[in-house]
């Protein structure tokens, strides 16, 4: 167990150290909080809505603003890899196959964390201006942090899948927006149509929208945060599967 650690540890640190050798992880961070800023301060009228509250300014953009943004980081964890053939190099090293995905995983996810983190002004802000609700943004900050992990672990899966990094950042995409939409009314309706009843209750149950508007209102629900490590669990279980598919190959 303690080896297992520590080539995890050991590819973690290579994985995020790599993001910070280049520019991209910088640009990526800037284009971030740009965003970020525009989405609350512009698209969520923060000063207008005269309430001290992250909840409808900040928070709820997260799942379209890492729709894009998550899928640009994990495209290349495996496509990469395959691209250029040092994936063959990496799983005849003495590291396993799961303990390489855990650890270009938690390198990625670690590198969104530490983007995230850096919009604390916000919070030093809204706690200026107002007594605000500090448990709901504190729920707020681990349900994104969770929403993020999830979009992630589906993009690994996809980036698994073809060394087209272009094509893993759209089937990324694609899934990631699956999950939001699935719980819509435009969806649902138009699977009632054709679909029996237990069928569009199973595609809603997908939808991540229901539990990330938990933790927004404060609310750290085993079962909310069940169903992000859920979807974490299985992707990651699923990018096993490939990888060991083309070690064997």
């Amino acid at each position: 167990m303690t080896g297992s650690i520590a080539n995890i540890k050991c590819i973690a640190k290579r994985e995020l150290g790599g993001y910070f050798a280049s520019p991209v992880a910088y640009v990526f961070i800037v284009i971030f909080l740009l965003l970020t800023g525009f989405f609350t301060f512009m698209l969520g009228y923060f000063f207008e809505r005269g309430e001290a509250s992250l909840t409808y300014s900040f928070f709820v953009w997260h799942p379209w603003l890492y729709l894009f943004l998550v899928p640009s980081v994990g495209m290349r964890l495996w496509s990469e890899e395959r691209r250029s053939g040092t994936i063959e190099l990496l799983l005849t090293m003495p590291v396993s196959a799961w303990q390489a995905i855990v650890g270009k995983f938690l390198a990625s996810w670690i590198f969104l964390i530490l983007a995230l983190l850096l919009t604390f002004p916000l919070v030093l802000t809204v706690n200026y201006l107002g007594s605000p609700d500090n448990a709901a943004i504190f729920g707020g900050y681990v349900g994104s942090i969770l929403l993020a992990g999830s979009y992630l672990s589906v993009s690994c899966m996809t980036s698994a899948l073809t060394r087209n990094q272009v094509v893993s950042f759209i089937l990324s995409v694609v899934a990631c927006l699956f999950l939001i939409l699935a719980g819509y009314p435009p969806v649902t309706n138009l699977l009632v149509r054709w679909a029996p009843r237990w069928v569009v209750e199973g595609v809603a149950s997908f939808s991540v929208m229901p539990h990330f508007d938990g933790f927004q209102k404060g609310v750290l629900a085993s079962s909310d945060i069940i169903f992000f490590l859920s979807i974490i669990g299985f992707s990651l279980f699923t990018t096993g599967v490939v990888i060991r598919s083309h070690r064997s190959g």
